[in-house]
């Protein structure tokens, strides 16, 4: 009962503060504290001996695939490398090349920016797209005079929707499928019927929401960003693509994921090295992407891995799998990671859910596991809290005077998540 009320008092805490205070100003720098509850939650479960530090470091420790350390190298790596190119101008670059040809129509411009985010994300993932996209969209918007809001929503929800279709795309796809040992090419075959059905449901929803506010021309600004270091980019790139091309053979080469990514972001970083210190350039570019890495995810992910021990040691985990038990797989497991993730966020949902689905075996823990991967997906563009990169997309929108508020991101949410996951759960009965 006691581990229950800490688990279930750090949730609501946890939430209360990403709608409040997520992050602090410091000397003008923005520091994320939303991971303060989990973190205190799980000291408290170890302080009172409802888990032992031994118990801890057991779990932290495992030779196993749902290891949170082996976990976090591989986003961590992944990402790192992303911000890298984005800190060389790469998806600045792509991205105005690419809005640049949508010449005066607005239905063309959100089109373009629909598919270059998607694609981007699909190699990359959706908190990076994000981040990046975000300020560039704003900018735009109010450099071309058009309301930002219906590229907002239509980047985030095509950030959000085709996260699912690598493993590399959300964190939570990495947590859930690297712990039942899924490979990479596996994952890609099983979710992308269904993800494609959610993006072509996501996208006629878009359009047909914002159908009269595209109506109207605008006056095309004509200038393209330029890649800042080619040299650099393309070493960048190419890093990239050996990671994912290696990822995609990993397990006909007995290579985990997690020790093929860490390799090639630390090549990366090696080659700009020498790079920059043969131009006597200085280190500012390795300096800047390390500065803008998400290292706040790491107490995140470690504690809410701690408290998810304790609700396992005491059996409640299987308590809800023995709930779920009575709904069909994907159905239930779907729907109630999706609505879970709007209550707890997305990544403890996944790591609470990872747990959870231990209690299935063979094809019925695949099935609830996949659809757990689209309800930690989908669930982001529900409410603002239910994912990382909600969290992080709302501050910037706060931070470039884009005013939206949670009921009309709500409002929002419910006619384009839902349906889009009723889509995704469609075309995993029929994959799997």
């Amino acid at each position: 009962m006691t581990v229950a009320i800490i688990f279930l008092i750090t949730c609501v805490l946890f939430i209360a503060m990403i709608l409040v205070k997520p992050s602090v100003e410091i000397k003008g720098h923005t520091v994320n504290i939303y991971y303060l509850p989990p973190l205190v939650g799980a000291f408290l479960l170890i302080f009172l001996g409802e888990i032992s530090p031994s118990e801890v470091a057991r779990g932290l420790t495992a030779d196993s695939e749902i290891n949170p350390i082996k976990i976090l190298v591989l986003f961590l790596s992944m990402t790192l490398m992303s911000v890298f190119l984005d800190s060389v101008g790469f998806f600045r670059y792509l991205a105005s090349y690419v809005l640049g040809h949508a010449k005066a129509s607005q239905k063309s411009l959100f089109l373009w920016l629909y598919l270059i985010v998607s694609v981007l994300t699909i190699f990359t993932s959706n908190d990076i797209i994000v981040l990046t996209f975000t300020p560039f969209i704003c900018y735009f918007a109010r450099n071309a005079r058009i309301d930002a809001i219906p590229y907002l929503i239509c980047e985030f929800v095509a950030a959000n929707t085709w996260s699912m279709t690598l493993i590399i795309g959300n964190p939570t796809n990495i947590y859930l499928m690297t712990g039942a040992g899924v490979s990479f090419i596996d994952y890609a075959v099983k979710m992308f019927v269904p993800t494609v059905f959610a993006g072509v449901v996501s996208f006629v929803i878009l359009r047909l929401l914002f159908n009269k506010k595209l109506q109207k021309t605008f006056e095309p600004s004509g200038e393209i960003a330029k890649i800042e270091d080619k040299t650099l980019t393309a070493i960048g790139v190419a890093h990239l693509a050996v990671c994912i091309g290696l990822m995609v053979v990993s397990s006909y080469i007995s290579l985990p994921m997690w020790i093929i990514s860490f390799g090639c972001f630390v090549s990366l970083f090696v080659f700009a090295t020498v790079v920059l210190l043969f131009r006597k350039q200085g280190l500012g570019k390795i300096g800047e992407t390390f500065k803008h890495a998400p290292y706040e995810i790491i107490p995140f992910v470690l504690s809410m891995f701690v408290l998810v021990l304790a609700l396992d040691k005491v059996g409640l985990t299987e308590k809800i799998a023995d709930i779920l038990s009575n709904t069909d797989t994907i159905f239930g497991y779907g729907m109630v990671s999706f609505f879970s993730a709007n209550l707890i966020n997305n990544i403890p949902m996944s790591v609470l859910f990872s747990s959870v689905t231990e209690a299935l075996s063979g094809t019925e823990r695949l099935a609830a596991l996949y659809a757990s991967v689209a309800g930690s997906n989908l669930g982001a563009f529900l409410t603002p809290v239910g994912a990382l990169a909600g969290i992080m997309w709302t501050a910037l929108l706060k931070k470039h005077g884009e005013k939206l508020s949670f009921a009309r991101f709500i409002g929002y949410g419910v006619l384009l998540a839902i349906p889009s996951m009723l889509a995704v759960i469609l075309g995993l009965k029929l994959v799997l």
